[in-house]
């Protein structure tokens, strides 16, 4: 599932738009407050923060300057402040787009699905390497297809979507449909090590899966 944090403080909105965003495979994980979503930010993964913009403790627009600093995450400022100003602001402070409330929910998922079609193909320049088509679930390494597992393909896919980020092992054993969450993490450290074989030129002195002790892994494509 893709991960989206938010950032909204009316309870009633959260609710509806946490529970429809499920059905589309979007996971939400929703705060009220800015410091809340920037502590989020330096602890766990996002895919699309989807930001308000009257909030407490910090304007919106603000907020989402102080983000884009840390992240080229994709942000969507979801707000009912309509005035032009705003809008013109928060793509200048960058924002990837800006949908005024009220809205029907079916505009939101469009919209999240327009931004994330123009940031993962940003990914796949970034990574010449590997290249990750998620419509026919290949990735393409230094020009060739690999021969992956379901559980694999998962795990790998993750790493594209996520270079350069230490990615805990419940993380990606939770972001992934193959491995059951009741599997222990030396499921994932097994899988790691298939994947090695399959891309690294020497699995024990790895080039793009990289170990990081007590946390994870982090992916340098």
């Amino acid at each position: 599932m893709l991960q989206a944090l938010m950032v909204e403080d009316d309870p009633d909105i959260t609710t509806l738009l946490v529970n429809y965003l499920k059905n589309y495979g979007i996971a939400v994980n929703a705060v009220s407050t800015p410091s809340a979503g920037l502590n989020l930010l330096n602890t766990d993964h996002f895919d699309l923060i989807i930001l308000d913009l009257t909030l407490p403790q910090m304007d919106g627009l603000e907020l989402c300057k102080a983000i884009r600093l840390k992240t080229d995450i994709p942000i969507l400022i979801s707000s009912a402040r309509s005035d032009i100003n705003d809008k013109i602001i928060g793509l200048e402070y960058g924002a990837d787009d800006y949908l005024p409330k009220p809205y029907e929910p079916r505009e939101l998922i469009a919209r999240i699905k327009s931004v994330l079609r123009r940031y993962r193909p940003t990914l796949e320049k970034k990574n010449k390497l590997f290249i990750l088509n998620e419509n026919e679930q290949t990735i393409i390494y230094d020009g060739l297809p690999l021969s992956l597992t379901r559980a694999e393909y998962e795990l790998l896919s993750l790493f594209i979507l996520h270079p350069n980020q230490t990615l805990s092992r419940d993380f990606l054993s939770n972001n992934s449909e193959a491995i059951s969450w009741e599997s222990s993490v030396r499921t994932i450290d097994v899988i790691i090590s298939r994947l090695r074989q399959k891309i690294e030129k020497d699995p024990k002195n790895p080039r793009f899966i990289h170990s990081i002790r007590g946390s994870g892994y982090r992916f340098s494509g």
